[in-house]
């Protein structure tokens, strides 16, 4: 078995005769098989020194992309055979490119760096034949930038790290109550004051501690089209979120209007500077309706994607309860209290993207009150939001919060750092099923995929998402990748063997991961509180 992650379908081989790559060979490119010529010359061809010339389809010893409509979406065919070369077929150009990933893993580790550490040497691949399709089409990545902010360059960087396990949704958390991360040109103070906050709290909410200094920053309009632009080139969707109508204080801080301003003196708001959910929300008016409609429009602008995700969770509604404003909405509109406010909320923006081609997709507790026909459900409480969405008919990315939160922490113990929630190890989200156990094969047919979440309250820094996320990402991106076996019939132990490889190839990306015998010295955050959970989590 090839140590290849995520594991693909099947592999005849490998066999020790095979093919050299040098300075000699060439790199034939079909018509749609564009973005893998250029990532190959510029990304693998720089890692080894190769300049990847052009030539025939029949150079012998030569790389060759195509396309074959014999194979599926995102399914690839990739041959290596002596006197033949390299040979990738795609269902797709996306499938063209996830055969371009395994064939740079077969290459080693020195094929993830950025420029030759071996001058002039030939790199080998042994004869064999690899067949290989995803098993989800949603195969997702949240990055949290709202709470603590990741400058540009680090979203780049993760988005090659997610092509290289073949994950293909960037699900960015563009705003919250601790920050607005995009700018809109209409509303500039959603930036000029609600990017940054005074400081920042150190550690889980009830921690003593302060960063005493701002923390702030916000991707421009051109930013986001790096990005969307940098993600397409390696067929990798970016899915904005803008939080509504919960989690908005940093909004309100910087347009006071949009909160309960009969409730309390929304203009002594600042960007939140703790974590939790707070109580400023939005205010059920047709102003926020149209000031955010204005959002949704430059948002639609910059982002592609078909999903808009409009968060909907935890919002509170203790202001909403003491504001007449709010409670006249609910007696004119006829709904059933704040709950109902919070569904015609929702619904609102539902009607408004599918008018505009685009569907809405939002946190489970947006299916409280009812849900139209064509919105997707984020299930994060467990696998229950997620089985109820499906029943119903709607379309579902499962991450459940107990499995697949990477801000949970990974080991118990003193040395874990910022310890949050539940022990998650490696195995644990290796062990993960995306599809709930009780779902007819049609309503299971309604989950989308999966997605790991990484939310930053307590990751002050790129080094500490790297900690959280890996090894963890890669063991997800083999669940949402590869048809695997029961949860309990996994094959644990052979993954471990084709991970000792991939640390290798960790280390030559430069990611700051956790090594299987605990954190490093400079991983470790001593005297910083948590929040861990004891015991399993519940199975709901």
């Amino acid at each position: 078995m090839t140590d290849v992650i995520p594991a693909p379908r099947a592999i005849e081989g490998p066999m020790r005769c095979g093919v050299l790559l040098d300075d000699d060979t060439t790199l034939w490119a079909a018509p749609g098989t564009e973005t893998t010529e250029r990532w190959l010359r510029t990304t693998l061809g720089a890692a080894l020194g190769l300049p990847l010339r052009p030539g025939p389809e029949d150079a012998r010893g030569g790389v060759r992309l195509l396309l074959d409509d014999s194979l599926e979406a995102e399914a690839y065919r990739l041959g290596v055979a002596a006197g033949r070369g390299v040979e990738i077929r795609g269902g797709d150009p996306a499938g063209v490119f996830w055969g371009a990933q395994t064939l740079r893993q077969l290459l080693g580790p020195e094929a993830f760096r950025r420029a030759p550490v071996r001058p002039g040497r030939t790199a080998g691949i042994p004869h064999q034949t690899i067949e290989d399709a995803p098993r989800f089409r949603w195969r997702g990545l949240l990055l949290d930038v709202a709470r603590h902010f990741m400058p540009k360059d680090g979203v780049l960087r993760y988005l090659d790290l997610m092509a290289a396990h073949k994950l293909n949704v960037l699900h960015l958390h563009l705003t919250d109550d601790q920050g607005w991360r995009l700018e809109i040109e209409r509303y500039p103070r959603l930036t000029d004051i609600g990017s940054w906050r005074s400081r920042t709290k150190f550690g889980h909410r009830a921690s003593p501690l302060w960063e005493e200094k701002p923390h702030g920053g916000y991707y421009t309009r051109d930013d986001i089209r790096e990005i969307v632009a940098y993600a397409a080139e390696r067929h990798i969707t970016v899915v904005p979120e803008i939080d509504v109508p919960g989690h908005s204080q940093a909004a309100i801080a910087a347009y006071p209007e949009l909160g309960n301003t009969d409730v309390i003196d929304t203009t002594a708001l600042s960007v939140w500077d703790t974590w939790g959910i707070s109580s400023n929300v939005l205010a059920p008016t047709d102003n926020t309706l149209r000031f955010y409609e204005g959002v949704f429009e430059e948002v639609l602008e910059l982002f592609p994607s078909q999903f808009v995700h409009v968060g909907g969770d935890e919002c509170r509604k203790e202001q909403w309860s003491a504001s007449a404003a709010a409670r006249s909405r609910i007696a004119d509109l006829g709904l059933a209290g704040e709950d109902g406010l919070q569904s015609w909320f929702i619904g609102h923006f539902d009607a408004w993207l599918s008018a505009r081609g685009r569907r809405l997709i939002g946190w489970d507790e947006i299916l409280e009150g009812g849900l139209a026909k064509g919105a997707a459900v984020s299930s994060w409480r467990g696998y229950g939001g997620g089985i109820a969405a499906a029943r119903a008919g709607h379309d579902v990315v499962m991450c459940p919060e107990q499995y697949v939160y990477l801000d949970h922490r990974q080991a118990p113990g003193e040395d874990e750092p910022v310890p949050i929630g539940f022990v998650r190890t490696l195995e644990d989200v290796y062990r993960f099923e995306p599809v709930p156990p009780g779902l007819t094969e049609e309503e299971a047919r309604h989950v989308l995929g999966t997605q790991a979440n990484v939310w930053t309250e307590v990751m002050e820094d790129i080094a500490r998402v790297d900690y959280q996320a890996f090894p963890r990402l890669a063991a997800f991106a083999e669940v949402a990748w590869s048809r695997l076996p029961a949860p309990a019939e996994r094959d644990f132990a052979g993954f471990e063997r084709r991970m000792a490889a991939h640390y290798a190839r960790l280390d030559a990306l430069g990611v700051a991961y956790r090594p299987p015998a605990g954190p490093r010295p400079w991983q470790k955050r001593p005297g910083v509180p948590g929040r861990p959970k004891e015991g399993p989590p519940p199975n709901k």
